[in-house]
């Protein structure tokens, strides 16, 4: 049997971005079978399980708080009626704009000692000392646990919400024919229903929980992300850092294996989905007025508390706050982020379109490899990264040496803006790509047939056909990524240069000082561009829903 096998250049140019973009990754899992280092084996005899037990307890306690709060609101938008229903269906997203760090200082300086809330309490009652009353300490790992679930809820509550839309109403009225009630049907029919999409929130919300630095490191929590950030910038030591982070690799891929394995029979339940518009209870009374506080509540505590302290800051603390910094700072992450668009959507447009051409078997795999830096959380990859990046300059370096040619140009791939813009692109390209196969999916191959028919060449095709066709869902895609890079954290801390901040480092460094009122219009600026994502979605599910 002989089996051909070749390549056209738009192939060839899809491989060889896949693999780039996978490089890192593939450096980071040699690395972590180097010897071990003297850091790694301390930290292992050490601290290294506390950190591990740390995370797993963060990723299991931010599930579960997340769980508490996403599903009886997914329930409640769903499948009753109640007042303000309507502007709380969309609006319990918002948490999702917020950073974590930003309200986790909020609530620190409202609960703190000197905190407003035990200050009036003291008032109140006569008391003297911490020792004359208890109050909870929010800067613990509870405490951390309750701030993540608090922006991160919205990933499960819109699932939720969207696989009971889906689900047949008939089912819930022959329970209710049964004589149950309306909580028994939820526990009973609803939750079972909708079991993969809520594994499948809950392990996107597992994963996010993972990544998070900046939270746990406000709250002195320590767990395997600070370790590597700790590792890399006090000891300096890549080979004990990514050895720590292929530990939280393989917490990652155990996660993403207990998804796949819950959603192994989930397409038996989607052969009945249907898209349900109308409630099946209507609320009054008591039950009306706590379906629409507890809805109040968590919009209050996740979102509209923190946005009018913010507001407050930036006023009180205008002359501080409006700065040249800011300007610098903004322009330097509104540049970044251009660049890292760009990069991701010419990249996408590629491989995507080269997948389109081909007929082989293997057309997706340079796409699904190149999209496997987004599961990884900011520090991993940063370290990832750094590690084929210093090969690089070590190995032009010794170039210029021996040559002479040239001077050596010291750390100009791994300490320059070069390195932050390899590791945006790295972790959001599965952003673009995504939205880009989406836009490709909806043209007919017919065009392609009849442009080739007239004689014109696949880049013109692509050029003159599609590019126009698709230009709503290039925008898309270069404004998700554009938004991402904004907020992202981690890695802009490892892997910045030494004169060079973005907004989201400025509001973190801030934070970390107790100072984040000096800050408040660079948070504003981040929690604005964060409501940009939220209103596309809004927006598509309601024109989803009007078509059907």
């Amino acid at each position: 049997m002989h089996l051909r096998f070749s390549l056209s250049k738009w192939q060839v140019c899809a491989w060889a971005a896949g693999l780039l973009l996978s490089l890192p990754l593939a450096f980071l899992i040699f690395e972590s079978f180097q010897p071990s280092a003297e850091v790694f084996d301390h930290l292992w005899q050490t601290v290294l399980w506390d950190y591990t037990a740390n995370t797993i307890l963060l990723i299991i306690g931010v599930a579960l708080v997340s769980s508490l709060i996403a599903l009886p609101l997914g329930w409640l938008v769903a499948y009753c009626d109640f007042p303000g229903k309507k502007h709380f269906e969309w609006a319990l997203m918002l948490p999702l704009a917020m950073p974590a760090y930003i309200i986790a200082y909020i609530y620190t300086d409202l609960f703190d000692f000197a905190g407003p809330v035990q200050v009036w309490l003291r008032s109140l009652f006569g008391w003297q000392s911490a020792g004359e009353y208890w109050f909870f300490d929010i800067r613990t790992l509870p405490g951390a646990i309750i701030m993540i679930a608090l922006v991160l809820y919205p990933y499960l509550y819109l699932i939720f919400k969207t696989a009971l839309k889906e689900q047949s109403h008939k089912l819930i009225h022959a329970s209710q024919l049964m004589g149950h009630s309306a909580v028994f049907s939820f526990f009973k029919v609803s939750l079972p229903l909708a079991r993969g999409s809520i594994v499948a929130g809950l392990a996107l919300i597992s994963m996010e929980a993972m990544a998070d630095f900046a939270t746990v490191h406000y709250f002195a929590v320590s767990t395997l992300t600070t370790a590597v950030y700790d590792t890399w910038l006090g000891y300096y030591s890549l080979t004990a850092a990514a050895k720590i982070s292929a530990v939280m690799l393989l917490i990652l891929f155990l996660t993403l294996g207990a998804e796949r394995f819950s959603r192994r029979n989930q397409h038996v339940f989607e052969r009945q989905s249907v898209h349900n518009h109308g409630a099946l209870y209507t609320l009054k009374g008591v039950k009306a007025y706590f379906s629409t506080g507890f809805c109040l509540l968590v919009l209050g505590l996740g979102f509209i508390i923190p946005v009018v302290i913010l507001f407050s800051y930036a006023v009180q603390y205008f002359e501080q706050s409006w700065q040249s910094d800011f300007f610098i700072y903004a322009w330097q992450s509104l540049t970044l982020a251009s660049i890292v668009s760009f990069c991701c959507v010419l990249i996408g447009l590629f491989v995507v379109y080269a997948q389109r051409l081909s007929d082989s078997p293997f057309k997706t795999i340079p796409g699904r490899i190149g999209s496997a830096g987004y599961a990884l959380p900011g520090t991993v990859l940063a370290i990832a990264v750094l590690l084929p990046l210093t090969r690089l300059d070590e190995w032009v370096n010794h170039f210029a040496d021996s040559s002479q040619w040239f001077s050596a140009p010291g750390l100009f791939f791994s300490g320059t803006i070069f390195a932050l813009i390899v590791a945006y692109v790295v972790r959001f390209y599965a952003i673009a790509q995504g939205t880009i196969e989406a836009s490709f999916a909806r043209i007919s191959p017919s065009l392609d047939m009849a442009s080739a028919s007239m004689g014109r060449t696949k880049g013109q095709t692509l050029r003159l056909i599609h590019l126009p066709l698709m230009h709503r869902g290039i925008l898309t895609a270069g404004l998700l990524v554009f938004i991402e890079c904004m907020k992202e954290l981690p890695a802009a801390l490892l892997l910045r240069p030494f004169d060079f901040e973005t907004l989201a480092t400025h509001v973190y460094q801030y934070v970390s000082d107790e100072h984040l009122e000096l800050a408040a219009f660079s948070a504003l600026l981040i929690v604005l561009v964060g409501l940009l994502p939220l209103y596309f979605v809004n927006s598509s599910m309601e024109r989803t829903q009007s078509h059907e």
